[in-house]
């Protein structure tokens, strides 16, 4: 079963360059440490000081076995010394969640094939 770890955190929107950097460091990091990552997301539209970092994981103790390799990383402790200093970071949550596999990575359905579908629905209907 994948678990991925949600890391919701609390960012100080004066400082996205910052946290920009942070997120980039982990990706060459989180890999080299047994992680897959997702990604992480800046905070775009609506709400400016809440940022995202997905994780996946095996199980949870793979995740834990990442977690001491990430002790033992020294570009990774180096990289939570730059937050701790900056301090762009005001909070962090992690949650864990399975994912249901047979909703990832869905593709949209191209506008034009919606819009034939409603077509053949509505003239099924007698409504033109």
């Amino acid at each position: 079963m994948t678990i991925t770890c949600f890391i919701r955190y609390k960012i100080d929107p004066f400082q996205r360059p910052a946290f920009k950097e942070y997120a980039e460091h982990w990706g060459r990091i989180i890999p080299r440490c047994g992680g897959h990552l997702i990604g992480y997301f800046l905070p775009h539209e609506g709400t400016n000081d809440i940022a995202w970092g997905l994780i996946s994981f095996e199980s949870l103790a793979a995740y834990e076995a990442y977690r001491r390799r990430l002790i033992d990383d020294a570009e990774g402790r180096e990289n939570f010394g730059m937050a701790q200093s900056l301090r762009f970071i005001l909070s962090e949550e992690r949650t864990f969640l399975e994912a249901i596999d047979s909703t990832l990575q869905r593709p949209a359905i191209p506008s034009t094939a919606f819009r034939r579908r409603s077509l053949d629905k509505t003239s099924r209907r007698g409504i033109s």
